[in-house]
C-alpha cells in the first residue's frame, strides 16, 4: 500500500509506463547451496516458484536480476564479466528497470508474477565472488517475486507489466 496520494505528481510518475524487457538467462538449483544450472525453459507454479528449484518462501518464489547490473557488479569486482550463475538468481532480464516493478504484477512468458521485494545479496557472495563480493552486489541484487498464475518462461520471452491487476 502506497502512502502517497494517488493524484500526486510523484504517484503518477511511479505508476507510469514501463518499457517491456526480455529474458536473457534462466537458472535453477535443486537444493540450497548447490550450483545454479542454466536452463532454456522454466515451469512456474503458484506457491512453489520454478519447478525443480529449491523451496522458497511465499514471497520469494522467483528471483530476478538485470543484465545491466551484472555488468556493473563485474566492474565493481575488477572483472571483465561474470557468469550469471554465480549470483544465484533465477532469471536474468534485459531492457527493464526491475525496481520500477515494485508492487506491480507482470507477465513473464506465459506466467504472471507479483513483485514482493528487493533481492539483497547474501554472505555467499563473499564465497563465490571473493572479498568485496557482498558490497559489489549491494543495491544491484534485483527483485523477488511470487507466482500468481502458472506458466512457462523461455530465454528471449518478454517481461510486460500488467496494468491495473486484480490481486488474489
Amino acid at each position: 500500500m502506497s502512502l502517497l496520494n494517488p493524484q500526486s505528481p510523484l504517484a503518477r510518475l511511479l505508476d507510469g509506463p514501463i518499457r517491456p524487457g526480455s529474458v536473457a538467462w534462466i537458472g535453477v538449483r535443486a537444493e540450497r547451496r548447490q550450483p545454479v544450472i542454466p536452463v532454456a525453459l522454466a515451469e512456474l507454479e503458484p506457491g512453489n516458484g520454478i519447478r525443480g528449484d529449491h523451496a522458497r518462501s511465499r514471497t520469494r518464489q522467483v528471483t530476478l536480476m538485470q543484465v545491466e547490473h551484472l555488468v556493473a557488479i563485474a566492474a565493481h569486482l575488477g572483472r571483465p564479466a561474470l557468469d550469471p550463475a554465480l549470483l544465484r538468481r533465477n532469471i536474468l532480464v534485459s531492457g527493464v528497470n526491475l525496481l520500477a516493478l515494485k508492487s506491480r504484477t507482470f507477465r513473464l512468458g506465459t506466467a504472471v508474477l507479483l513483485t514482493t521485494g528487493d533481492c539483497h545479496p547474501c554472505s555467499r557472495m563473499e564465497e563465490v565472488l571473493g572479498p568485496g563480493g557482498y558490497n559489489a552486489v549491494r543495491g544491484l541484487g534485483g527483485i523477488t517475486a511470487r507466482v500468481l498464475t502458472a506458466g512457462q518462461v523461455r530465454v528471449d520471452d518478454t517481461l510486460d507489466v500488467i496494468a491495473n491487476p486484480t490481486l488474489p
